[in-house]
């Protein structure tokens, strides 16, 4: 069972739930920023460009090629995301509390005095005899 303990302290150390939370924020953050630069901004840099061009039936497409309904659903998505993993990292620091404890309890083993550990020493050696 050795390598399952080992296993738990590699999963629950900080440096590896930091990058994981990293990379899943940073992925959820990358879908805002690309919704936000093709249908927010693109469109509306585009749209004038076209219309200064002089391309037929541009009227039609100049407000409704702004897509912001994208945008507002990767922001939305990005706040699940980050909520879900608060709610894990809480779990985390819950079972590193646990284990925190578990740990100062076992080394808290009561130390035995110097006349302790002579008194059983002679008991010890009254009992072999």
């Amino acid at each position: 069972m050795g390598w399952v303990k080992e296993f738990k302290d590699f999963a629950i150390k900080g440096n590896v739930i930091e990058l994981s939370v990293a990379v899943v924020i940073g992925a959820a953050f990358g879908g805002i920023v690309n919704s936000l630069v093709e249908d927010i901004i693109t469109p509306l840099i585009l749209t004038p460009a076209i219309k200064a061009a002089g391309v037929a039936d541009i009227d039609k497409l100049a407000w409704g090629a702004v897509k912001y309904g994208k945008s507002l659903a990767s922001i939305i998505q990005f706040v699940f995301i980050a909520f879900v993993l608060f709610l894990v990292i809480k779990g985390v620091n819950k079972i590193k509390e646990k284990q925190a404890e578990a740990d100062k309890l076992e080394n808290e083993i009561p130390k035995i005095s110097s006349t302790d550990q002579l008194l059983m020493e002679i008991r010890d050696a009254l009992k072999s005899k």
